[in-house]
């Protein structure tokens, strides 16, 4: 029997932590995490260590495309006052981009293709952006859930349809990532899977396995592509996210 496409998102226990009932043990969704995080941080070290040069290097000019590319980012959608969260939004946007990218190579796992990890990610950013903006706002924040200049009879319906959007933020934007990576990554799998046994038969199926796997080379530069996109459209929703909480509407 061929393996199931979806083996490559089974967690492994590689060390256990149990805690009597409670088990916290380090499986490879956690190495994976770790090993990202330390691969950005190692590299970003061996550019910022050097501490810069008139005539930048190719690392360092790629570092500083990139520090700019997700400055211009929080500039754009939540302004001045963004910059203070500019550090966390850095290492949102990092953070997913290597664990959605990482699981491409073989005999490694996407951590963003669990759902547990991305509604766990996208929760905490709810919960966070909400008590900015109660901070910010204290009880004005409630404003949030009328439109303004809405007619005062269907301001209780507007309350509950807002109400429920605002709240269903916290599903959608863990749901979008967590789906998207993991059909993406299924179907590599899949076209990866039967062009290999295509190969290994005779004749013109042998010939014909040619096209699939120029399709499946195209599908995995594309994989890429969609992770980046994917690590793109949670970091800009994030800083949407944190510009309603600052300004309200």
């Amino acid at each position: 029997m061929l393996p199931s496409p979806l083996e490559q998102f089974t967690l492994i226990t590689i060390l256990p932590l149990p805690f009597g009932n409670l088990f916290l043990n380090f499986t490879t969704s956690s190495f994976f995490m770790i090993l990202s995080a330390s691969f950005f941080f190692i590299a970003l070290s061996m550019v910022t260590m050097s501490g810069g040069f008139l005539i930048p290097s190719r690392w360092q000019s790629v570092a500083e495309m990139y520090y700019e590319f997700i400055t211009n980012m929080v500039k754009e959608q939540v302004g001045e006052p963004g910059k203070k969260y500019l550090p966390f939004i850095f290492t949102i946007f990092t953070f997913v981009l290597l664990n959605n990218v990482i699981g491409l190579i073989p005999y490694t796992l996407t951590p963003t293709s669990h759902f547990i990890i991305t509604m766990t990610l996208s929760c905490t950013i709810f919960i966070g952006v909400t008590i900015i903006g109660v901070m910010k706002h204290e009880l004005h924040f409630l404003s949030f859930f009328l439109p303004p200049g809405a007619p005062l009879a269907l301001a209780p319906f507007l309350v509950i349809i807002e109400m429920i959007s605002y709240f269903f933020r916290a599903i959608s934007l863990g749901v979008r990532l967590f789906a998207n990576m993991l059909s993406g990554h299924c179907l590599v799998k899949i076209l990866a899977g039967f062009g290999w046994s295509m190969l290994q038969m005779q004749g013109l199926f042998m010939f014909a396995a040619i096209p699939l796997v120029i399709v499946v080379i195209a599908v995995f530069f594309l994989e890429i592509g969609v992770g980046f996109l994917q690590a793109y459209v949670f970091t800009i929703l994030t800083c949407i996210y944190f510009k309603d909480a600052i300004e309200l509407h």
